[in-house]
């Protein structure tokens, strides 16, 4: 079995340590402390994990180039949780004619569910496609008559933002007034902000990574323009997104989430959350407790160790990939009413959200758990 002895299960990984999407660092971060903490416990089934974890700095073709050194080099079992869309796009189609499991990528495309193309492949978050429908029929209930503007990032990613988006507003997808893209490589998003205002739109969609949407609520309020302002859940970190942009800036946002929010006090008497914040102090006693990202690489790799146990002695790459495949789990940090739930049909783990408002300090969520 690949990346597999009696002590030990080594596990690949390419992360976005530093370039334009550096601001999800804390993913790996995390993900690396807590492997550390299951091997404190003894690892899994008497195996520690051992995460090699390279920085692609969120270049497709260094991802490829270190997903092959990961495969062919180092030898290990699978590949976890790597990052961004465009980066494990140019690592699929290599890791599935391997046959090396691409297990949890930390990306919403709905790419990464296309089991009968990509089955050694499987994501781990709510589809983008699913998040866009969601926004787009809160928008209708709230504002019938929109005059919507939308900015996004112009790559599959984006596009599956607004392909569900549209989807969502389904015949009134005419409500749509302005829509704009930018690169990642972008110095500033100020033009494509500018772009949107002079449309006229009173209500704002802004799917984009988190450097990009600090610096769009930042444009947005120095106009003193308060559209309705929806902004996506990768966009939608305290800690590096609303918190570069200015705090006070960000009240009245809305997004959607299926992960607590550590800002939020309502958690405070939450095992679970409790549970996150001892291991907080203790394996990341300087990671910034308002960053979401540090909710996600947690929940992500308790995922994966639940994944592990449930292998038994079979840690063999199809075995991987079935057990992910196979999964039913209810994580702390999910909102309650929220699973992770994988069958050999369905690679979609996670299918619901819980709109959330900014009130200055936290996301407060709001309603029920919906899904489309």
């Amino acid at each position: 079995m690949p990346g597999v002895t009696a002590t030990e299960i080594l596990i690949g990984q390419t992360m976005p340590y530093s370039g334009p999407a550096s601001g999800y660092a804390p993913i790996g971060h995390v993900e690396a402390a807590y492997t550390r903490f299951i091997n404190d416990q003894g690892g899994i089934n008497g195996r520690k994990i051992k995460l090699l974890s390279l920085d692609d700095g969120y270049s497709p073709p260094k991802t490829l180039e270190q997903t092959r050194q990961l495969v062919e080099e180092e030898n290990v079992s699978c590949i976890f949780q790597q990052l961004g869309t465009p980066t494990a796009m140019a690592a699929r189609r290599y890791l599935n004619q391997k046959k090396v499991p691409q297990l949890f990528v930390a990306s919403g495309a709905t790419q990464f569910g296309d089991r009968e193309n990509f089955p050694w492949t499987i994501g781990w978050q709510v589809s983008y496609q699913i998040e866009g429908r969601i926004y787009a029929r809160y928008i209708v209930s709230e504002r019938p008559n929109a005059k919507i503007g939308v900015l996004y990032q112009n790559d599959d990613s984006g596009k599956d933002f607004v392909k569900g988006f549209k989807n969502g507003l389904g015949a009134k997808a005419g409500m749509i007034a302005a829509m704009v893209s930018y690169e990642p490589s972008d110095p500033t998003v100020i033009s494509q902000i500018l772009q949107l205002y002079l449309a006229g739109v009173d209500t704002l969609y802004v799917s984009s990574i988190s450097k990009m949407t600090a610096m769009a609520i930042r444009q947005v309020r120095d106009m003193n323009w308060n559209p309705l302002f929806v902004i996506s859940s990768v966009g939608a970190s305290i800690g590096t997104a609303l918190a570069p942009a200015g705090l006070d800036k960000a009240v009245g946002l809305i997004t959607g989430g299926y992960l607590k929010d550590p800002s939020d006090p309502q958690w405070a008497d939450d095992p679970g959350f409790n549970d996150w914040l001892t291991f907080m102090r203790k394996y990341q006693p300087d990671g910034d407790l308002s960053d979401a990202s540090y909710v996600y690489g947690y929940s992500v790799t308790q995922t994966l160790a639940a994944m592990l146990k449930q292998c038994g002695e079979d840690l063999s790459r199809e075995n991987l990939i079935h057990q992910a495949t196979n999964l039913d789990i209810e994580l702390p940090l999910l909102h309650k009413g929220i699973r992770f739930r994988t069958t050999a049909t369905d690679y979609y783990g996670m299918k619901k959200m819980r709109l959330q408002r900014f009130d200055g300090k936290a996301w407060v969520p709001f309603g029920d758990p919906i899904g489309v």
